[in-house]
């Protein structure tokens, strides 16, 4: 399966998704059909995820980093290439299908390109545009014109919420397998991409990810203040608490930041990947994890002992891999080459998993993540 996300441009996009499906003990079973040994898909059956956003006029559907064309009924790829203003080979190309291929209504193709957006429901200001070609005319009778009441013009009918991931299939894949390794129900992948009743992809076919409602807690009664039962009187105002003894030497924490070279501890729960420098600190939603160079060619080595959950390469074949741990607790290492561990393989602390890239790439992208949610790595480290 493969990701596609530059760690320096994007601010390391969330592993989440491939962890979760590291994070299964259960055997794999990539059809997701089978009773004994197989995935349980009732998890995912159960999450509920937001409705497709609208298309505007032309079938487009914009997010901040790309854009995709929803399919109407009779068409082929050609007419969406039409109607979207691209060549209709590049679609295709792009889409892995033929440019004569006939589609299903609602169904989803990536643009290789950003088309230009020259409708009122794209956000473009036609009035302006109008009003330049009229200048620009050379015709200078004069014309009896009449006002009018402005049209109602419809807004713009952008994407909102989240932009989902857009995953790209490859050979061996299922919807079904997808479904699981997103965490949304199968039912909900079919809706937002047009796909059949038999829910078949294609390789080389992009998928939008449905998008997660987040689940909202039950909302507690509460009076105003002054109203309700009376507040009991605290202990203390009755009995004074006795003297505390506190150790005025509290114990500190050493702390690395950004350019300092990591230090190894015999006493820490993990230990780090690679000895080298800091050069990207965990940020929640932006970095999910720590960057750390070292020289080209250096072994990235295991934080804890563990079991190699899962290896995969993103869209430049560049490793990434996942070592499951005790307490349901996963450590994800990106951004490697020479991998030398196989995926069910047991591995000790500081054993070597694979080695660092050559030129700007000596880095390591490095997360903890405690089940589904990624955490500072650093309180692991020290």
């Amino acid at each position: 399966m493969r990701f596609s996300f530059s760690y320096r441009q994007s601010g390391m996009l969330s592993l989440a998704a491939f962890v979760l499906l590291a994070g299964c003990s259960e055997p794999f079973d990539y059809d997701l059909r089978g009773n004994t040994g197989g995935f349980n898909t009732a998890d995912a059956a159960r999450g509920a995820t937001t409705n497709r956003p609208t298309p505007d006029d032309r079938g487009i559907i914009s997010y901040p980093r790309y854009q995709v064309a929803v399919a109407q009924r009779g068409d082929t790829v050609a007419d969406v290439a039409t109607r979207i203003g691209l060549p209709a080979e590049e679609l295709a190309r792009y889409n892995g299908v033929q440019v004569g291929d006939a589609m299903r209504k609602g169904e989803i193709l990536a643009l290789p390109r950003r088309v230009s957006e020259p409708s009122a429901a794209t956000g473009v200001d036609i009035e302006s545009l109008a009003g330049g070609a009229i200048d620009a005319s050379a015709d200078t009778t004069p014309v009896q014109t009449s006002s009018l009441e402005p049209a109602a013009t419809p807004k713009p009918a952008k994407a909102t919420g989240p932009e989902p991931v857009r995953h790209k299939v490859v050979r061996g894949e299922t919807a079904y397998t997808i479904s699981r390794l997103y965490q949304v129900p199968v039912k909900s992948l079919g809706e937002w991409n047009g796909l059949d009743s038999d829910f078949s992809i294609r390789e080389g076919q992009y998928l939008l990810i449905p998008i997660t409602v987040e689940p909202v807690s039950a909302a507690v009664a509460t009076n105003d203040p002054g109203v309700g039962s009376q507040t009991p009187t605290p202990p203390s105002a009755l009995t004074p608490l006795p003297d505390e003894k506190i150790d005025p030497k509290p114990v500190e924490v050493p702390k690395v930041s950004v350019g300092e070279p990591t230090q190894a501890s015999n006493t820490a729960q993990m230990s780090f990947p690679v000895r080298g420098k800091i050069i990207g600190d965990y940020k929640k939603g932006k970095n999910e994890g720590i960057n750390i160079s070292a020289a080209p060619g250096t072994k990235v080595t295991a934080a804890a002992d563990g079991t190699v959950a899962a290896i995969i390469n993103n869209d430049e074949n560049v490793p990434i891999l996942v070592v499951r741990h005790s307490d349901n607790v996963m450590t994800v290492y990106a951004n490697v080459e020479q991998v030398q561990v196989k995926k069910g393989e047991t591995v000790k602390r500081g054993q070597p998993l694979a080695s660092l890239r050559d030129g700007d790439n000596a880095y390591v992208h490095f997360e903890v993540r405690n089940g589904f949610d990624s955490v500072d790595p650093m309180p692991y480290l020290e």
